[in-house]
């Protein structure tokens, strides 16, 4: 039996009668058609056993000339019959790539396909380039153009409504290289559906710093030349503006407690209306300014924080993540913090102090020297941010295996 290792044979049985014609018999060249059984490569040596990996039968190592060129056209023959296989695959492979396939990112247009209007308001969509100088890219929200987009766009609260029967159909599912992208802007308490999503998505887009497509609610830039900042004039002490009043939440509850020890107006549904000119007017007459988020979750800073409280140029008392996570993306000494007291009541007495100490108020608006700040436009830029991110990933694909564990994290 030919060894494991395939060098040479084993022991030999006895020499039994006969032995002289089984010799004579084995000098003979055997047929050339004859298949190799398992394990005969093995007994072969070395360019003998890399032609019978091949596929290839070994020339004989003494063989009649005719033998020889029995062999050699045995052996063109098989050529043939490999390159036509060859021209075969590359004939199934043309055929495929003339099917319809998205283009490729860093050369032509890409097209990015709305699969729902958020919450289902159709509205009319950016020109990238003139909005953000963003070029190369077509948005559209006709689903006629599924099979040539670079990109599909699914936004959550709208796939919770729909279901996954809402889903594109068809095999495949999807295009090669296209990337479905899942979109969603509101924390993991108001996200309902996401265990069945695993396995489904490419890319997240959100407000998280680790998403495939970050687009967070606002954040703080240098510009060009730096504009002097001119604090409006302030009357009044502390605001919040609220729509979605629950007393389970925290910040309901934290506000109950705190408006025990200094005054509070409370704009929205349960409070006072707002002036004419809208929030960011009748903010800005206030030093501070509530951005308690509805729910407490990494990276969940909205524009409660960006638009009430840094546009109107007041001072943000936040309830959300902990500090440090502010800090990640603003100065330390821009906000307040309501974990940077032990009780509702300290934090009223130092905002008290600061309404009677101008200069250790002014501090909080030192960082308006350097910085300015930009309020993402819903949904605009997010659309538009898809196509530079996709130019910019080329054909990278990726799945995203548990998207409910990564987003509640």
């Amino acid at each position: 039996m030919a060894g494991r290792g395939g060098g040479g044979s084993g022991t030999s049985p006895p020499p039994g009668p006969g032995v002289g014609a089984e010799r004579r018999r084995r000098q003979q060249p055997q047929p050339q058609d004859a298949l190799p059984g398992p394990g005969a490569a093995g007994a072969l040596r070395g360019p003998e056993r890399r032609q019978r990996a091949a596929g290839m039968d070994a020339a004989p190592r003494r063989c009649p000339s005719c033998c020889w060129r029995r062999w050699r056209r045995r052996l063109r023959g098989r050529r043939w019959a490999l390159a036509a296989g060859l021209l075969g695959a590359a004939a199934a492979l043309a055929l495929y790539s003339a099917l319809p396939e998205p283009a490729r990112a860093d050369g032509e247009a890409v097209t990015v396909l709305l699969w729902w209007e958020p919450f289902g308001r159709p509205r009319r969509l950016p020109d990238c380039r003139r909005r953000y100088n963003i070029s190369g890219c077509r948005l559209s929200a006709d689903r006629s153009r599924f099979g040539e987009a670079q990109a599909v766009l699914f936004h959550h609260r709208d796939l919770a409504r729909h279901g996954a029967q809402g889903l594109p159909r068809g095999f495949p599912p999807r295009p090669p290289r296209q990337r479905w992208v899942w979109m969603n802007f509101e924390s993991p308490s108001h996200s309902p559906g996401l265990r069945g999503l695993a396995g489904l998505f490419n890319w997240t887009m959100s407000y998280r710093r680790d998403s495939d497509v970050f687009v967070p609610y606002g954040y703080l830039y240098v510009p060009p030349a730096p504009r002097p900042f001119v604090l409006p004039r302030k009357t009044r002490l502390v605001a919040w503006v609220i729509s979605n009043w629950n007393e389970e939440h925290a910040r309901v509850r934290y506000y109950r407690q705190l408006k025990e020890h200094l005054p509070i107006d409370v704009y929205g549904a349960r409070g006072l209306a707002l002036a004419e000119g809208g929030l960011v007017e009748t903010v800005s007459a206030y030093k501070f300014y509530l951005a308690f988020e509805n729910s407490q979750h990494t990276d969940y800073i909205t524009e409660k924080l960006w638009r009430n409280a840094f546009s109107a140029s007041a001072v943000p008392v936040v309830l959300g993540p902990r500090r440090a996570n502010y800090e990640r993306f603003i100065p330390p000494d821009s906000f307040i913090h309501v974990d940077d007291f032990p009780s509702p009541r300290l934090l009223a007495t130092y905002l008290k102090f600061l309404d009677k100490n101008k200069p250790n108020y002014r501090r909080y608006f030192a960082w308006r020297k350097k910085y300015e700040v930009h309020v993402t436009s819903f949904w605009d830029e997010h659309f538009c941010k898809v196509c530079e991110t996709v130019r910019a990933a080329g054909n990278q694909i990726k799945t995203v295996r548990n998207l409910a564990s990564w987003f509640e994290s």
